[in-house]
């Protein structure tokens, strides 16, 4: 028997109360909207396990086009927990990482919006600058800035 192998990360999913507050953030990020719409009844329900659903979602893409972010706000069945504000020692799913080209320049942005460093803006050896920030809603939010590789 072959072993399926796997073709590529389709998305990241994120869970918020205002979808448009969190697509203004990511837009600002450099993410561009790519669709956003209902997904509600008992066929979606059967993939999540949570019977007949109403979501409202919105499709965030990478300029690269690679990697795609699925914001989802529920109206039914209501949101039963909030991992939010979890410490980044915390299991499970909790952040999400993005490479930027100018880091103080995207924190000055996103500041705009809210966003709050959790610790510091640190540089890793000379590979990268590093910070994590709580975006919309205290999502927490990892920005890189690759620095120039050495030849």
């Amino acid at each position: 028997m072959t072993k399926s192998k796997l073709l590529r990360m389709d998305n990241m999913g994120i869970v918020v109360e205002s979808l448009d507050e969190a697509i203004s953030f990511f837009t600002e990020l450099g993410m561009k909207l790519e669709g956003r719409g209902m997904v509600e009844g008992e066929w979606a329900g059967r993939v999540t396990g949570l019977g007949n659903q109403r979501v409202e979602i919105a499709m965030m893409v990478t300029p690269d086009g690679h990697s795609r972010l699925e914001i989802s706000r529920f109206l039914d069945p209501p949101v039963v927990a909030d991992h939010r504000n979890a410490p980044v020692n915390a299991l499970g799913y909790l952040r999400v990482m993005f490479t930027v080209e100018n880091i103080e320049e995207t924190l000055g942005r996103l500041s705009k919006f809210g966003a709050q460093l959790v610790g510091e803006l640190v540089q890793y050896e000379t590979s990268y600058r590093l910070c994590y920030i709580r975006g919309p809603e205290g999502l927490l939010i990892g920005l890189a800035e690759q620095l120039a590789i050495d030849e």
